[in-house]
């Protein structure tokens, strides 16, 4: 049986995601700075433990990173072998999908992003954030 011939083709260029306005990054940054204050830091984020022994949540914070939109955790790793005194990590993400639309993930315990909503409003990502069992940080 002969060997087939491999040959170069063209292959078609991948779409360019949308970007979010300056507009709509600011009313997505207040409208979930103000779930952080309101909310989540009341609900997760305690006086630290007399004597700690394991990591504890110190703060929740929010940032962007092109279409996407992180919300993020700081812990005090306590000890006195600790490499770090703290360190981050992200919870959800918000990736703009056009037309004041987005998808919601979460962070999987392998490092993986796995989108659960689609196009979703903003008010309907920041409740999920707030209401779904994915997003709780205890």
């Amino acid at each position: 049986m002969p060997k087939s011939r491999k040959q170069w083709g063209a292959s078609p260029k991948k779409p360019v995601p949308p970007k979010p306005s300056g507009a709509l990054k600011q009313e997505v940054e207040t409208k979930a700075g103000a779930l952080i204050e309101s909310v989540l830091k009341p609900r997760y984020v305690a006086l630290p433990p007399d004597e700690p022994q394991f990591n504890y949540l110190v703060d929740l914070f929010t940032k962007w990173h092109g279409r996407y939109f992180y919300f993020c955790s700081r812990y005090a790793v306590p000890g006195p072998n600790a490499i770090q005194p703290f360190f981050e990590d992200r919870f959800a993400r918000l990736e703009y999908a056009g037309s004041d639309r987005f998808n919601l993930s979460f962070m999987r315990h392998t490092g993986q992003w796995i989108e659960i909503y689609s196009q979703l409003t903003l008010d309907e990502c920041l409740g999920a954030v707030q209401d779904d069992p994915w997003f709780q940080l205890a």
